[in-house]
């Protein structure tokens, strides 16, 4: 566990009313549940800080790529703006369940008031998480979901409409594709609820689609959201299958490393459609003149909603209403076939950085200098 200030002054729904686990609360915050909304409907952190001194905690299932990387500078970014978060916490459980257990029980013994957590280990977390509220701790996953019930369980759960999102990209995958040929969705670690509930949705748009065969008809193909295991992994499904025409990815960044199989093998990029990164954009512009069968398309990569996460857990800690969304709508922000929503390509910002992630220009120059 890395301790980033040990004395730092950081910056259908329903609603359920919930004990905010502080002696000293005088109120149970009334905490919406479930409501769907979009990125405009989050407010600011300023009106959940509270006057307690707070301990917060950001415990990452997995760390290891750009994507967490900047979701984890959000986080501590937002937390800065109330001076009574005297402490920020941040465990990485590099893909290991059994190190996520440990790393929020950890985290809970040291008394943290709120935890925030990216469950990449699914329902195995559950029974951990719902000891943790027990012990009056505020728990809210975002993006990867523990199962169980938000609300009950623990806070909240913060996401995007993960299946919506998936078959959005599906749709103008399958579009670009015209509506025939050999379809592949691309998704992080095996057995992520994340990438499934993408995938959910791409096997949706795909069914409606009879000229379209989904290759990997049982599960999102496997990539730990790394662009030198996706260039490999990509590089395998060439040899397979040799005739793939459409790619739906749940991460920018590393199908950078799927596009650069294509280009090793001698293969025609196919249209490709994933969230946004700056190298994601930038090397369309790249191979675009060279490649016209290879399109784009990208919906936000919502590093934001961790700020909705952090949200929800002061509210709940400090016994402050919170009738805020914790489902977000996306839309696609970039389409190369859309004169009005070219991809956006900052060559003075480092291949890494997300345009969409709520950070600023600075923050992420510094982020990856």
């Amino acid at each position: 566990m890395i301790a980033l200030a040990s004395s730092l002054a950081l910056a259908g729904c329903s609603s359920g009313s919930l004990n905010t686990g502080s002696d000293t609360a005088t109120k149970k915050a009334n905490i919406t549940v479930g409501k769907t909304g979009v990125q405009s409907d989050i407010g600011s952190i300023t009106k959940y800080c509270g006057t307690k001194p707070i301990t917060v905690a950001l415990a990452d299932g997995f760390g290891g790529n750009s994507w967490r990387k900047i979701t984890k500078q959000v986080f501590i970014e937002d937390a800065k703006k109330c001076k009574n978060i005297k402490k920020v916490l941040y465990t990485d459980a590099q893909g290991d369940t059994q190190k996520a257990i440990s790393d929020i029980n950890s985290l809970v013994a040291q008394k943290v008031d709120v935890i925030v957590t990216f469950v990449d280990g699914g329902q195995a977390l559950l029974p951990t998480i719902k000891k943790a509220t027990a012990a009056g701790v505020k728990v809210v996953p975002y993006v990867g979901s523990p199962g169980g019930t938000p609300g009950k369980d623990y806070t909240d759960f913060v996401a995007e409409d993960i299946k919506t999102y998936g078959e959005n990209l599906a749709n103008w995958t399958i579009k670009a594709m015209g509506g025939k040929g050999n379809l592949v969705m691309l998704g992080g670690i095996a057995g992520n609820s994340y990438s499934q509930g993408v995938f959910d949705g791409v096997v949706a748009a795909a069914k409606k689609n009879p000229g379209i065969k989904l290759l990997d008809a049982d599960a999102p193909v496997a990539t730990d959201w790394e662009p030198g295991k996706t260039q490999q992994v990509v590089a395998g499904l060439i040899t397979k299958y040799g005739q793939i025409d459409g790619i739906v990815s749940d991460y920018g960044g590393g199908s950078v490393g799927g596009v650069r199989a294509f280009i090793a093998a001698n293969k025609p990029i196919p249209p490709w459609s994933a969230n946004d990164s700056n190298s994601f954009s930038c090397l369309w512009y790249q191979y675009k003149d060279s490649q016209p069968r290879y399109q784009i398309a990208t919906e936000s990569s919502r590093n934001w909603v961790v700020q909705e996460a952090l949200n929800k857990g002061l509210a709940a800690f400090n016994g402050i209403d919170n009738t805020e969304p914790s489902i977000f709508n996306l839309q696609i922000i970039e389409d190369s076939t859309d004169p009005s929503k070219q991809p956006n390509c900052q060559k003075d910002l480092p291949d890494d950085a997300i345009l969409s992630s709520g950070l600023t220009v600075p923050q992420l120059k510094d982020l990856f200098k």
